[in-house]
């Protein structure tokens, strides 16, 4: 494998060389990849020797190559080592100030961080906002540990041992391929279905898990065509400029439907998209008013299309299909309702979570259990959008196999 290592600023950089030389004992090409305070701790004649590759920390050297951008397109996978609390910041926000930077925003591969800092820095709100913020991006991250640090202090805030790191690391890069040549269709976001030009009947939903499920299939290996409704602010950018994700825009649930069965070729499909049961039967040519309606207001809804059901029913032979359900029920009464929703819809699995006014909808993290074919439960998760993204991809990976379907068609 071809794989990036950075350094940051921190007495733990020497521990990196001993990560960097057992990532070459393995037999992978390694590029070292410092920030300026990082070569106060280790120099760059230390990381040419081990590494065996030039090493710089700026982008105007080797301008002709591309090297800003080329590393991290060139990378299968990106290991940061130490993660001071600065680069978790300048990671979070998207800065590129110099090679690691922009390395890290020009890679589509696995990126870990192991991050190593004093106690008080790793446990500040900032800190903890940042690693979330990454954590549901996408980047993994590996520590820290519990144990001595620089001053006689101790506690959380260790980097992992190299061989700890390199374990986890190398480890993710082979589980990342498991979905290599697979055609996958995944959905997301809320569907808008308008009563006039001005207003719609919509639903919560931001869009972030639609976005990671698509995100960890392409980063597992498999070609994603992401059907995005209504998806909150930004959340779309990171899978907009996935070389592996096609995005097509549907803003209600007939859009929807057409643009899923414009897909359905696909080896599997993942409607993870909150789709509106009913919709107008007649949106207004223009707007609503009080003036013309009063103090009351009525609605005639007609129902959609259930999609998935749909898609279903017309399922070829070696396809896996998997349904969303977001209920209000709870405990025994959520998971039988997920059972009778998934032998209705016909489906291979389906995922249900718990949503309320403040859970489900537009947060970081998601509980879902996932509802396999015989009714029993096969998953369950809980954590951030992107750590339950590959949860159901696991799922659904064990499903084709029980089915004899692993193979690609």
């Amino acid at each position: 494998m071809f794989v990036v290592v950075g350094v940051t600023g921190g007495i733990a950089a020497y521990k990196t060389v001993h990560l960097v030389r057992a990532l070459i004992a393995s037999g992978h090409e390694v590029h070292v990849v410092p920030t300026a305070d990082a070569l106060r701790f280790v120099g760059v004649p230390t990381w040419e020797a081990i590494s065996r590759h030039p090493v710089t920390t700026t982008v105007h050297e080797d301008v002709a190559t591309v090297r800003h951008v080329s590393l991290g397109q060139r990378a299968d996978l990106v290991i940061v080592a130490p993660a001071s609390a600065n680069t978790l910041a300048k990671m979070a926000a998207g800065l590129a100030e110099d090679l690691l930077g922009t390395t890290l925003l020009a890679t589509t591969a696995p990126v870990v961080v192991a991050p190593a800092m004093h106690t008080e820095m790793w446990r500040h709100p900032a800190t903890r906002a940042n690693i979330a913020t990454l954590r549901e991006r996408g980047v993994h991250v590996v520590g820290p540990v519990d144990g001595p640090l620089t001053g006689g202090d101790s506690g959380p805030g260790r980097m992992s041992e190299p061989d700890d790191i390199a374990a986890f690391a190398l480890g993710l890069a082979a589980a990342s391929t498991d979905l290599d040549g697979l055609r996958v269709v995944v959905t997301a976001g809320g569907t808008r279905e308008p009563l006039d030009p001005v207003r719609f009947l919509g639903n919560r939903s931001s869009g972030r898990q639609g976005v990671a499920l698509a995100l960890a299939a392409a980063d597992r290996g498999a070609e994603v065509a992401l059907i995005a409704a209504h998806v909150e602010g930004d959340v779309l950018a990171p899978a907009a400029g996935h070389p592996r994700i096609a995005v097509t825009a549907a803003g209600t649930a007939l859009e929807l439907q057409q643009a899923a069965q414009d897909a359905a070729s696909a080896d599997v499909i993942v409607m993870a998209a909150a789709v509106a049961d009913y919709r107008p039967a007649r949106p207004a040519d223009g707007k609503l008013t009080k003036e013309q309606n009063g103090d009351t207001l009525r609605l005639d809804l007609v129902a959609n299309p259930d999609i998935v059901a749909e898609l279903a029913a017309g399922r070829r032979e070696g396809q896996t299909i998997v349904a969303f359900a977001a209920e209000t029920e709870t405990g025994d009464a959520l998971l039988a309702r997920a059972r009778r929703k998934r032998e209705r819809k016909g489906v291979d699995l389906l995922a249900v979570n718990e949503v309320g006014w403040d859970r489900g909808f537009e947060a970081a993290e998601n509980e879902l259990t996932v509802i396999g074919a015989d009714g029993a439960i096969v998953a369950h998760v809980a954590g951030t959008k992107r750590a339950v993204a590959d949860a159901v991809w696991d799922a659904v990976l064990a499903s084709r196999r029980t089915s004899g379907t692993a193979s690609v068609s």
